[in-house]
């Protein structure tokens, strides 16, 4: 049954988000679902208020997200300041970034953002312009000096070894990765980008938990697939894209009621997965 929008937010378990000094709820708001829509303002602003009428306080976007920025900016009002407000940038020059970031800031109603990432690094010739004279690392140094954002992050969920090459180029807070049931079974990001934050001491956010939802429809059970996540070590939350209210109540609920898998069930849990492993990570680069 879904919990009402005034469920104590206390219930809502956090982590560390990394050398952030935030305490992010293990369940943030991605930016897909209906947010990754044009002209569904009403859907999305349930969804946004829900989520943080749960207490949800990690909200994710990007400027390739559809109209997601928007919804968020015409929704959030005074909440602002109770949420952590991460975007990102897929332009790989410091000019283009920064226009990014004026259009951003703007649209989101917002003086600043708590985390701006680079978005969907895949290959190394991102890295080359990413990291160039004129590049957009240029442009989130600046931003970060003129205080427009807090801290600096990298995604991507094509290639683990694109993602850390760039963690060792540049110190960077945070690192949005792809991780799921599946992970460990090709090109895992698990035993590789997230061990390495660790080591950095970088917060590591989930994404790609349900494999845009192809991981529940396929008769995997929705608690494993989010417990399993959350099991992790270094994980620090999980954003999930929500449709309806319905969908971000229920994670809240997975989330309350999130308990450590030891690892025979971690085990277990991945070799159910096997048959289904291409599908479940079709977001990976090819072998």
């Amino acid at each position: 049954m879904p919990q009402p929008p005034d469920s104590p937010r206390r219930l809502l378990p956090t982590r560390p988000l990394g050398r952030t000094g935030w305490n992010a709820t293990i369940f943030g708001l991605g930016g897909e679902g209906v947010l990754r829509t044009h002209g569904r303002l009403a859907e999305a602003a349930a969804v946004i208020n829900r989520a943080l009428d749960q207490g949800v306080n990690y909200c994710d976007t990007a400027p390739a997200y559809s109209s997601s920025m928007d919804y968020y900016g015409a929704t959030l009002g005074e909440r602002r300041s109770s949420l952590f407000l991460a975007s990102k940038t897929h332009d790989r020059t410091r000019d283009g970034s920064l226009r990014l970031l004026d259009d951003s800031l703007k649209r989101l109603r917002t003086d600043h953002l708590d985390l701006w990432q680079l978005h969907d690094l895949r290959t190394e010739a991102d890295l080359r312009m990413i990291f160039a004279r004129g590049g957009a690392l240029e442009a989130l140094i600046q931003a970060r000096t003129e205080g427009r954002v807090r801290f600096l992050g990298l995604t991507g969920h094509h290639d683990p070894a694109i993602l850390l090459e760039a963690m060792r180029r540049f110190d960077f807070d945070s690192v949005l990765l792809a991780v799921n049931v599946a992970d460990v079974h090709r090109l895992p990001f698990s035993r590789t980008v997230l061990a390495e934050a660790q080591t950095r001491g970088m917060a590591a956010i989930a994404m790609k938990v349900y494999a845009a939802g192809m991981i529940p429809r396929s008769g995997f059970k929705t608690r494993d697939a989010l417990n399993y996540v959350l099991t992790l070590p270094g994980i620090c939350t999980s954003i999930i894209g929500c449709s309806t209210p319905a969908e971000v109540d229920e994670n809240c609920r997975l989330a309350r009621e999130f308990q450590a898998l030891d690892s025979a069930q971690l085990r277990v849990l991945e070799d159910a997965t096997t048959s289904m492993a291409a599908l479940y990570t079709s977001y990976k680069r090819p072998a």
